[in-house]
């Protein structure tokens, strides 16, 4: 499934709802904007690949689980968001735009050491991308069409938002081999989320 599959069957990006730990989930208002029956665009939806359950909510809107959440990095495409001014020093974790920068920063660095280590860019399987410090990251990123849409897309809260989740992932659920450990095909999946942040945050390519 990618997002503009979805996109494209509901007339407009969903948003993601919850925190993704143990499900991933969209919703969107598009029956009430379109003025379109709620059953008959749910029914679009569900034949969309990668789409799970689609659920009518009293409200009107449109709650759509999917299978695999990774998945949408297959096809994902970052966009050119305008750097906040935010000062250069101090850098420390109390200025946002240390903390995007070292995200960036970071990102790129684990391409590099990808590369350096063999771990093959091939190969990747978005069902790896499975546990809680991945599905943060990838829950934001799944933000990234809805905002692009928007009047107001709040970048300078979306970018801290992604980079912190991503300094986590980077911590918790490192991207390429420690010490003696052999190179997995959960390294590839995270390289490759690894490169979707990266071309998402805003910062030199080494802090």
């Amino acid at each position: 499934m990618t997002l503009h599959e979805l996109a494209e069957a509901l007339g407009e990006p969903p948003a993601p709802e919850g925190t993704w730990e143990r499900e991933a989930v969209y919703v969107s208002a598009a029956p009430l904007r379109q003025r379109v029956p709620a059953a008959g665009l749910a029914e679009r939806v569900r034949a969309v690949p990668g789409v799970a359950d689609v659920e009518v909510q009293e409200n009107g809107f449109l709650r759509i689980g999917v299978r695999v959440p990774g998945e949408f990095l297959e096809s994902f495409e970052p966009v050119a968001i305008p750097e906040p001014r935010w000062p250069d020093f101090p850098r420390t974790w109390e200025n946002p735009g240390f903390v995007v920068r070292y995200g960036h920063a970071r990102a790129r660095a684990v391409q590099r050491w990808a590369r350096e280590l063999g771990v093959p860019e091939a190969g990747f399987r978005p069902e790896l991308l499975d546990g809680p410090y991945d599905r943060r990251v990838l829950r934001v990123l799944a933000e990234l069409p809805g905002r692009v849409t928007s009047r107001h897309p709040g970048w300078e809260t979306y970018l801290l938002r992604l980079a912190l989740a991503y300094h986590d992932a980077h911590e918790r659920a490192p991207a390429v081999p420690r010490g003696d450990e052999p190179v997995r095909p959960v390294h590839t999946a995270r390289v490759r989320l690894a490169e979707a942040v990266g071309g998402v945050l805003i910062g030199p390519e080494r802090l």
